[in-house]
């Protein structure tokens, strides 16, 4: 099992990467990418830390751990450059928090997000045809998310991404123990 989009109190989950990491390891998991929230306060921070913290733990447990980043509600003129940064600072994820129906995430962002070459759209909500389509001819996955409320646009996405052979990608968004 594999999960790309997790969460540890380094943005708005409640557990340490440790914690998160070895819970997961327990539940099956065999790789899980650690995506925290970022944007232009906090991206730096952010990376360092995943970064640090995986390769400790991938040397000492039977887990992988990517260190990623989940940009989240910033500027549409922003993303491609963050997106840049995240990957220059080492992040091996880069995932776009997308126009999930239960947040007031910025229209465009879900465009914006493929443009930039982000490796994850995260809940894309209700995405549009043309945007499916450029997430396949780019290579980014469309999520289908386990995450409530997020998840009501799953059935949308996948009915897009699987007509149009668009990749997708099942993660938790985990940001709780449970």
């Amino acid at each position: 099992m594999i999960d790309l989009h997790t969460h540890t109190l380094l943005s708005d989950g409640d557990l340490l990467p440790s914690e998160l990491v070895r819970r997961a390891a327990v539940n099956g998991v065999k790789v899980i990418a650690i995506t925290d929230h970022a944007d232009h306060s906090n991206i730096e921070f952010v990376i360092d830390s995943l970064t640090r913290a995986a390769k400790a733990l991938n040397k000492f447990w039977d887990i992988r751990v990517i260190p990623g980043v989940e940009l989240t509600h910033i500027p549409l003129e922003t993303i491609e450059e963050l997106t840049k940064l995240a990957r220059r600072k080492g992040a091996k994820i880069v995932v776009m928090h997308g126009e999930s129906p239960v947040e007031p995430v910025i229209p465009g962002t879900n465009r914006r997000a493929i443009e930039a070459g982000v490796d994850i759209l995260a809940h894309p909500g209700y995405i549009k045809e043309e945007d499916v389509a450029l997430a396949k001819v780019r290579g980014v996955h469309l999520e289908i998310t386990t995450r409530r409320g997020h998840n009501l646009g799953n059935k949308h996405v996948f009915t897009l991404a699987s007509t149009m052979g668009a990749k997708m990608v099942l993660d938790t968004d985990s940001h709780t123990p449970e």
